[in-house]
């Protein structure tokens, strides 16, 4: 049996990994500042960093919807 870390992710959590924020991979425009909040809050979660077409993107995002929230909960 595979231990924990050696284990591939599901195929649909793989190709989501994939996905990042930079021009061309949006989602529908109405949800558009929904996902930028989310990613900045998962990236904060985790403790990861941004590239800086990452940053754009979000950048560009974020000032559609100055007002969106951003919840972190933080991992354990």
């Amino acid at each position: 049996m595979p231990t924990p870390s050696s284990r591939s992710p599901p195929p649909a959590t793989a190709a989501r990994a994939t996905r990042t924020p930079a021009p061309g991979s949006h989602p529908p425009r109405g949800y558009r500042g929904q996902y930028a909040t989310d990613w900045v809050a998962d990236k904060t979660r985790w403790g990861l960093t941004i590239d800086p077409t990452e940053h754009a993107a979000l950048s560009d995002a974020l000032s559609n919807c100055p007002d969106q929230p951003i919840t972190v909960t933080l991992a354990r």
